[in-house]
């Protein structure tokens, strides 16, 4: 045979080692997280129950969710192992100096003013915007056209059954 015509099947064996060797080293990483849990630390089930662990077995784990609340999983129900601060952060709602860190969404924070809001608004002087919209109140009551609109409503109105008669 010719090198050419096996070099398709050559490349397909290479992908495929390849996929698989990538799948393995994954499978590998979470089964050494797993194997390195220890009672304390913080976990997140694959279900998304965040837990404490309280007892490590061979093939599974005594979690404690909560006051009097201990759940048994197995091992590979163990997606992820947290950290403390990144446990107390979800769980707790404690924040470990986080606040330095974080940019603000929108530019208030730039825009440093010594007068207080209530003072600002009073010394803006913004007129209101007409928009085109009139009230009830501003238009002239026209209460002949209003009755013959109604009466053009009323003769439009007819029973179904009258014409099937």
């Amino acid at each position: 045979m010719n090198t050419l015509t096996l070099l398709p099947f050559i490349v397909l064996i290479a992908a495929m080692f390849l996929m698989t060797r990538s799948a393995k080293k994954k499978q590998q990483q979470a089964a050494n997280m797993r194997n390195e849990m220890q009672p304390g630390s913080g976990v997140r089930t694959i279900g998304g129950m965040y837990a404490t662990v309280k007892e490590v077995n061979e093939d599974t784990v005594l979690l404690d969710a909560g006051p009097g609340v201990d759940l048994l999983f197995a091992k590979n129900a163990i997606g992820a192992v947290l950290t403390d601060d990144e446990y107390n952060r979800i769980v707790h709602g404690i924040e470990h100096d986080l606040k330095s860190d974080v940019v603000p969404d929108d530019a208030s924070s730039l825009t440093e003013t010594d007068e207080p809001a209530a003072d600002a608004a009073a010394a803006s002087d913004d007129k209101a915007v007409d928009l085109g919209k009139k009230d009830a109140a501003d238009e002239p009551a026209d209460e002949a056209g209003a009755a013959e609109a109604k009466a053009d409503d009323e003769s439009k109105k007819t029973d179904g059954d009258s014409e099937a008669k």
